[in-house]
């Protein structure tokens, strides 16, 4: 009878894959077998591993994937139950109600006896809460031997923090919990505990999590890690604090992304940090003595609601990095710090071991405050010492222009104590730019193509694939041709006469940059 319902579970859950996109790949494989029965080309040697080698293939596999591999004879009709990693993503489904049945189907027709090394769910929008108290008794059941865990979910957060804290063996725990609406319709915070006994964890990556404060005003959530190597934080506040304290002795990689701006302070105590990135407001002071310990950063500021000293803090930020061999900037971050009034004259006294510079291309919109500061400011250097109808002509030719996206003389700056340092340049956007013109204005720049360290915090060590001499035709057209004051590189390109609303308040404001960028007591 036990045999017969596990039968019809599994065709069940067979069932509920809207695509068996395997099924038609045995099509065509038999298809493809001659009139003796054997295929035409290579032998199946997949098949002739052993099952702890294709359990380990697994591992790396969606689960969706997994299961319908049991259709392709009888020896792999059950392998898929003896898997110790479930990979559980709803996107891999055309509707969540079929993801819903399949996980179910999983979680009672997976073999038992076989220890879950790890979970990765990943539930987008609401939960059923019977199906969210079904995964989480499952993974409490399977908690001793679990080494890492990922959950992605909009549900009850108390119960599900309630089962982390349950999986002390936990190497890697990866959490986004959506915030739920209380009963007065207000959204829940998902607060990380201040007590949170993890003794083996050494990757924790947090989404959408509040920090609570001590009465010091300080929050500092992660020294209970004795064994924490990396620490990614996305979308997080404080509450009942002002102050974010990170302080772990062995904490080696640091990602900060888009942190709430009510934050006065960031303080870092971790003598073996080696890597740091930052993206989205970088308007808070970081400080700390550890800061002389990092060797790679990698800062991709927003230009979106700019306050008057936003490029004076990453000036000192920079400053503040001493011994910084490979340091990773966007041209946004580039533009903004290019505002600080007389910034090439400045003399850094750190970067004196930068060994790599990269800068990653971003598209500017032409809508937001950062590109009327950077067009005025450049307007105001054209139009020194020149006479009012010199100026007048000045400002209208100045309209169709737009600002360069590496502004000019910033890359020298930033190598001022370390002229033989190498610089990249890289971006996802090769249209958007005149690559040619960018890597000519960069003494020793290259153009070179591999994945952004905004994208997977710290991936920056691929090889480089394309030098600058090999920058196609193509993407050198892409903008129009150099048409500017001498030594701006600026790239003209048509615009409506007409300008939008933004635009003219943005025009009428006129700010004078030297005004609009430097505290009251500097």
């Amino acid at each position: 009878m036990r045999h017969l319902l596990d039968s019809r579970e599994e065709r069940h859950l067979l069932d509920s894959l809207e695509e068996d996109t395997t099924r038609s790949k045995i099509k065509k494989r038999r298809q493809c077998e001659n009139e003796n029965g054997e295929i035409k080309g290579s032998e199946d040697r997949l098949s002739d591993l052993p099952d702890c080698v294709l359990l380990h293939i697994f591992s790396f596999l969606n689960t969706k994937h997994v299961v319908q591999t049991c259709v392709l004879s009888k020896r792999w009709r059950h392998l898929w139950k003896r898997i110790y990693t479930l990979i559980l993503h709803s996107s891999r489904f055309t509707t969540k109600k079929r993801f819903t049945i399949f996980m179910s189907k999983i979680l009672t027709l997976r073999d038992t006896s076989t220890a879950l090394h790890a979970l990765d769910l990943d539930r987008r929008g609401d939960i059923e809460p019977h199906v969210l108290k079904k995964i989480l008794k499952y993974v409490y059941s399977h908690n001793i031997h679990l080494k890492e865990l990922g959950i992605s979910v909009n549900g009850e957060i108390d119960l599900i923090m309630s089962c982390v804290s349950s999986c002390r063996a936990l190497t890697s725990l990866k959490l986004s919990l959506c915030r739920r609406r209380s009963t007065y319709g207000n959204f829940r915070e998902a607060l990380f505990p201040k007590s949170l006994n993890l003794p083996a964890l050494t990757s924790l990556e947090l989404t959408d999590f509040a920090f609570c404060g001590g009465e010091n005003g300080c929050a500092e959530p992660f020294s209970p890690f004795n064994r924490l190597n990396s620490l990614v934080l996305r979308g997080w506040k404080l509450r009942d604090a002002q102050i974010l304290s990170i302080s772990n002795e062995t904490l080696v990689d640091l990602a900060m992304h888009n942190y709430s701006r009510d934050i006065t302070k960031i303080e870092i105590s971790a003598k073996s940090l080696c890597t740091f990135t930052i993206t989205g407001y970088v308007i808070h002071k970081i400080c700390g003595s550890s800061l002389s310990s990092i060797k790679q950063v990698n800062i991709n500021a927003q230009d979106i609601d700019l306050p008057k000293d936003y490029g004076l803090v990453l000036l000192s930020w920079l400053q503040d990095l001493a011994n910084v061999e490979s340091l990773t900037v966007t041209s946004t971050t580039l533009q903004i710090l290019s505002l600080v009034p007389g910034l090439l004259e400045v003399q850094l006294p750190s970067l004196c071991n930068l060994k790599s510079l990269e800068v990653e291309l971003k598209p500017m919109s032409d809508s937001t405050l950062l590109y009327f500061l950077i067009k005025e400011a450049m307007f105001e250097k054209a139009a020194a010492a020149k006479s009012r109808k010199e100026v007048a002509k000045l400002r209208k030719a100045f309209k169709c222009l737009e600002p360069p996206a590496v502004p000019d003389g910033i890359v020298d700056f930033l190598r001022q104590n370390s002229l033989s340092a190498k610089v990249n340049i890289k971006t996802n956007f090769s249209t958007s730019f005149n690559l040619k013109q960018i890597v000519e204005s960069i003494k020793g720049a290259k153009y070179i193509e591999y994945p952004s360290p905004f994208t997977v915090p710290g991936s920056s060590s691929a090889a480089p694939v394309l030098a600058a001499e090999s920058v196609s035709a193509s993407s050198s057209a892409a903008v129009p041709a150099t048409v500017a004051p001498p030594n701006l590189h600026l790239c003209c390109v048509e615009k409506d006469d007409n300008k939008s609303s933004n635009e003219d308040k943005v025009e009428n404001y006129q700010p004078n940059t030297n005004s609009a960028l430097v505290d009251n007591g500097q």
